[in-house]
């Protein structure tokens, strides 16, 4: 069980992957990727920008520091100038106090200050890199669409297209009803000419006796026209005008064959 799992799992991957492809556009991927490398260089351009606004605010806080720090040096001179060494006493712990915070603080902006410069530094790279792939993406898009141009129109010419091929087959399937067609009225011509088949529209029929005397006259028609060929090769009277003359005297012989009958 665990192995028919195993194999209608890469059966599933494959035919999911197979159609992927088939619906994937490199052009659509192309500008996809573009997208999200534009992102990324936003998201660390936003980082530069924290970081610097970060380094800024300390920078604010080390000026009010050290004008405290001057204003309590200046306060504990002019109290020992007044013979108040208490105060001034005073006023150099207050100033040593602010000088800690003045040095964490100095730590801490030399840090933003390192990290602002490498973020600005991998901003940089990364807009020189999206500047080249935008380059790189429009040129195999421009070059894709012209490949897929060209195979559009070479199937075209060549008739392998899905379109060029289903008029290819209708003409093939017209072209093979016409002449079954032809052949059809053709043999039903021929039947109907022999008289093995009825013409029940009543136009041009005849019986088979007429068809039987026309081919018997033109047996005979073919006959004297041998004997008349025959007879002009031999250098005699041709066999139609023998034909006549022969008629004509059973023409003239007749009433005496009949005179003949009434007397009896």
């Amino acid at each position: 069980m665990s192995g028919v799992m195993k194999r209608m799992g890469m059966i599933f991957r494959a035919k999911a992957n197979k159609a992927l492809d088939g619906a994937e556009d490199p052009r659509e991927t192309l500008d996809y990727s573009y997208q999200k490398q534009l992102e990324l260089l936003q998201k660390v351009r936003r980082g530069v920008a924290d970081v610097a606004t970060s380094r800024k605010r300390l920078e604010l806080q080390l000026n009010q520091l050290q004008g405290q720090s001057a204003k309590l040096e200046d306060q504990g001179r002019k109290a020992l100038a007044l013979g108040r060494e208490d105060l001034a006493r005073e006023a150099l712990s207050r100033r040593a106090s602010l000088q800690q915070q003045v040095s964490d603080l100095e730590v801490q902006h030399q840090t933003l200050q390192g990290e602002e410069e490498k973020l600005t530094l991998a901003a940089q790279r990364l807009q020189a890199k999206v500047d080249a792939f935008r380059t790189k993406k429009e040129t195999i898009k421009a070059t894709y669409t012209a490949a897929q141009a060209q195979t559009r129109i070479a199937e075209s010419f060549s008739g392998i297209s899905e379109e060029m091929s289903d008029v290819g087959l209708a003409i093939q399937r017209a072209e093979d009803k016409t002449a079954q067609l032809q052949a059809r009225a053709g043999a039903i011509d021929e039947l109907l000419a022999s008289g093995a088949l009825d013409d029940r529209s009543g136009l041009g029929s005849r019986d088979d006796i007429q068809a039987e005397l026309d081919r018997l006259s033109g047996g005979t028609d073919v006959e004297l026209e041998l004997q008349r060929m025959k007879a002009e090769l031999a250098g005699g009277p041709s066999a139609q005008q023998q034909a006549i003359e022969g008629g004509a005297q059973g023409g003239a012989q007749q009433p005496q064959t009949q005179h003949r009958f009434d007397k009896q």
